[in-house]
């Protein structure tokens, strides 16, 4: 199932988003689609760190899951083929179409929404599982993402999703290619990031406050580290350097009252 493809109502970064992967999922698949596929669709980070060391959804057999910003969905086939229930969501159209592509290879079917992770157009406690590698919660306003997954978990459900970490955040200067061994962004006050596509991020103590505000437990807080012999299609040795002394990436386990 879609939406329509107008999407009205969007935000102004939405849909400057929108405009922006539309325009660069056929790059980005093609760059990223083998490393993807090696790990099978059920791996965390840019390094691609499997799913059955860090144990973050667990058993997903027979339970509904949405995909918080799914791109080509490469999740959410691995998820159908472990038995579970599993939809869709993407703000670009294009990157729908390279679901679609690679459902119909893999011989499995699950709806797949054209919509926003700020307004998912999907009835209310519909979900045990909400979650996001990257995606919504990357390139969406969590004031308006965290609301929405606890809208659409039912009690008790599992919201998990991995993201840049704050530190990596204010280490990345506006326009650089790297990260930066030196702060080059306040803090405090960290919110939406501007660099071609529109980002954010929160300093952690708001985030904790912003997960309790919306009926959310802490579980976990898994802060990425590669391997030494690790590569990645999205980082370059420098920056994987990088990640092995500082947080990149990090996962938050949340669960709903």
């Amino acid at each position: 199932m879609t939406a329509a493809d107008d999407l009205p109502g969007l935000t102004e970064h939405a849909a400057h988003n929108r405009a922006s992967w539309d325009a660069s999922s056929d790059e980005y698949q093609a760059l990223h689609c083998e490393q993807l596929a090696e790990s099978g669709g059920l791996a965390w980070g840019t390094t691609q760190i499997p799913e059955s060391e860090l144990h973050v959804l667990g058993d997903v057999a027979g339970l509904d899951i949405l995909e918080f910003g799914c791109g080509a969905a490469q999740w959410s086939i691995a998820l159908a083929k472990l038995g579970a229930r599993p939809v869709g969501l993407d703000l670009s159209e294009r990157q729908l179409d390279h679901a679609r592509r690679l459902m119909t290879d893999a011989g499995v079917s699950f709806p797949l929404v054209h919509g926003s992770g700020e307004a998912v157009p999907l009835p209310d406690a519909s979900f045990d599982i909400v979650f996001c590698h990257h995606g919504a919660m990357s390139f969406a306003d969590p004031y308006r993402t965290v609301p929405e997954a606890a809208r659409l978990l039912r009690p008790g459900g599992l919201f998990a999703f991995n993201h840049e970490a704050p530190l990596a955040s204010i280490c990345w200067p506006a326009g650089a290619d790297h990260l930066s061994q030196t702060l080059a962004l306040d803090y405090f006050g960290v919110h939406r990031l501007e660099d071609g596509q529109i980002s954010f991020q929160l300093p952690h103590g708001e985030w904790i406050r912003l997960f309790r505000s919306n009926g959310f437990a802490i579980e976990d807080l898994i802060e990425l580290q590669p391997a030494e012999d690790a590569v990645s299609t999205y980082r370059v040795p420098e920056d994987l350097a990088w990640s092995r002394r500082w947080p990149a990436e990090e996962i938050w386990r949340l669960r709903r009252g």
